[in-house]
C-alpha cells in the first residue's frame, strides 16, 4: 500500500541547508555491487540503507535519480549490499569516485548469483530486487535478503561530511 501524506507547507530553506542538517545524522557506509550484462562489475557508495523488516527480510537503500547506474539497478535481478567496516574508508572513497575501473586493486569474492563480495566488510546482504519506489529525486530500492554473513567489526561511519572510523 502506498499513501500520500496532504502536501507538506512552503519550505523556508534551502537544499544547502537541508543537506547540512541531514549530515548531522552519523550513518553506516555501504558499497552496493551488482553485475552488467557482459559481465562486468559495478559498484556505488551509499549511506543511505536500513532495514525495512525481518520477516520477510528486506533492506533498502536509494540511489539518485540522474545517476548513470540506474537503469543497471533498475534493472537487474540481484546486488548485493556491503557494509564496511572501519578501515574501509578507502574503498568507500574509490566507489564513491568518478573512476571507470572502481574494482581495481579490490578484492572480492562472488555471491551464489554471481556479484562480488568485498572482503573484509562487517556484512553483507545478497539482494533480490524486489521492488522500486521513485521519490522525489530518488529511486528507493527494496531488496529482499536472499543470504547474509557478518564478521562483528567496528564499522564505517560517515557524519558531518566526513568518514569516521570508531573504536572497536
Amino acid at each position: 500500500m502506498h499513501t500520500r501524506a496532504p502536501r507538506a507547507e512552503k519550505r523556508e530553506f534551502d537544499t544547502r541547508h537541508f543537506r547540512q542538517a541531514l549530515s548531522q545524522f552519523a550513518t553506516g557506509v555501504t558499497v552496493i555491487t551488482t553485475r552488467l550484462a557482459d559481465g562486468q562489475f559495478l559498484g556505488l557508495t551509499a549511506s543511505s540503507f536500513n532495514s525495512v523488516s525481518l520477516d520477510p527480510p528486506l533492506i533498502l537503500w536509494s540511489l539518485g535519480n540522474a545517476a548513470n547506474s540506474m537503469p543497471v539497478f533498475s534493472g537487474n535481478s540481484h546486488y548485493v549490499v556491503n557494509i564496511l567496516s572501519a578501515e574501509q574508508g578507502w574503498l568507500a572513497e574509490q566507489f564513491a569516485s568518478k573512476k571507470t575501473d572502481r574494482f581495481e586493486g579490490v578484492e572480492f569474492s562472488l555471491s551464489r548469483t554471481g556479484h562480488p563480495i568485498l572482503k573484509g566488510s562487517s556484512a553483507w546482504f545478497e539482494c533480490h530486487n524486489r521492488s522500486r519506489y521513485p521519490e522525489g529525486d530518488h529511486v528507493i530500492f527494496v531488496g529482499e535478503v536472499e543470504h547474509c554473513e557478518f564478521t562483528p567489526q567496528a564499522p564505517l561511519v560517515y557524519h558531518s561530511g566526513q568518514f569516521i572510523q570508531t573504536l572497536p
